[in-house]
């Protein structure tokens, strides 16, 4: 998984960069389909603005835009927002069919025998 970190009309230290890698790469506890990730932090006079783009599968890509005055408390907000899409993406998509049907089941019951109340 690829982290790529983008600075317009500025830079950040390399303490920075690597908290923002460090906490990005931790997306993929949450979805392991994850393929990029893409951080865009741009700098507007004294405000800050942190778009977190995740790449999943190659095809479905989720965003979170923060703005804010500091690029790290910024960052961490946009993170936490994604961290919500990423869970909610993944519970929209999750397989929840039985591996055994219904009728499978009902039949089972009946073959048993249920003994009468």
């Amino acid at each position: 998984m690829q982290v790529a970190i983008t600075c317009r009309h500025g830079s950040i230290r390399q303490e920075l960069r690597d908290y923002i890698t460090q906490k990005a790469e931790k997306l993929v506890r949450f979805l392991d389909t994850v393929s990029e990730i893409d951080v865009t932090i741009e700098f507007e006079g004294p405000r800050v603005d942190v778009e977190l783009l995740v790449e999943i599968d190659g095809y479905h890509t989720i965003v979170a835009h923060v703005e804010g005055e500091d690029s790290k408390v910024t960052f961490d907000k946009a993170l936490h927002k994604m961290e919500h899409q990423v869970h909610k993406h993944k519970e929209k998509h999750r397989d929840r069919r039985h591996t055994t049907s219904v009728s499978d089941a009902a039949r089972a019951v009946e073959e048993k025998g249920n003994p009468a109340p």
